[in-house]
């Protein structure tokens, strides 16, 4: 099956590939790197700081992310380990190899799921491996937000959403809000 980057769209909650667990990529080839290129572009016209594949309806595992540095924090991109990107990340088959640190909350968001808020207990840091969009394979140990964001993009591979992770003052908040998604695609 090919796919057309061109045709691309960020998928709102309850749709189907939200819930699948995504398959490997076998080789990286052009038409990843244009499935990469295109996230890249929905993910900036959203302006969220990640986007895996299942939310714009590709099941594979890859995920793109750009976590800006903190204004607060402009040397977060050299930080050991950072807290921030250069600028935008592929992350294709990634596999966390180590969650480091006792679970902290933090507010998270998720493009699938607009205007729907709630505090999720992460690790403050993760150590991910995976390839890039050149195929190399690559080891990386993010810290604060940006492991926050590997974590939540990678749970995305898995059919996970925020909403599954959400603490229980957070579940009992957002349960009219995420019921007004799954109504609206019952009537359209």
């Amino acid at each position: 099956m090919s796919i057309r980057p061109e045709n691309l769209s960020i998928l709102h909650y309850p749709a189907d590939s939200l819930r699948a667990k995504a398959a490997p990529i076998e080789r990286v080839t052009d038409e990843v790197r244009s499935v990469v290129g295109r996230m890249v572009d929905l993910m900036y016209n959203a302006e969220g700081i990640g986007l895996a594949a299942p939310q714009v309806g590709v099941s594979w595992r890859l995920f793109v992310l750009d976590v800006p540095p903190t204004e607060d924090d402009e040397r977060s991109i050299h930080a050991e380990p950072p807290t921030a990107t250069p600028g935008p990340m592929a992350f294709i088959n990634p596999r966390i190899e180590k969650y480091i640190g006792p679970p902290i909350r933090g507010e998270e968001g998720c493009l699938s799921l607009p205007e729907i808020r709630g505090e999720v207990l992460r690790p403050p840091e993760v150590i991910v491996r995976a390839l890039d969009a050149h195929g190399e394979e690559f080891t990386f140990h993010a810290a604060g937000l940006l492991a926050r964001c590997i974590q939540h993009e990678n749970d995305h591979l898995d059919g996970v959403l925020i909403m599954d992770r959400f603490t229980q003052v957070s579940r009992l908040k957002t349960r009219g809000a995420i019921r007004e998604l799954e109504r609206a695609v019952r009537f359209r």
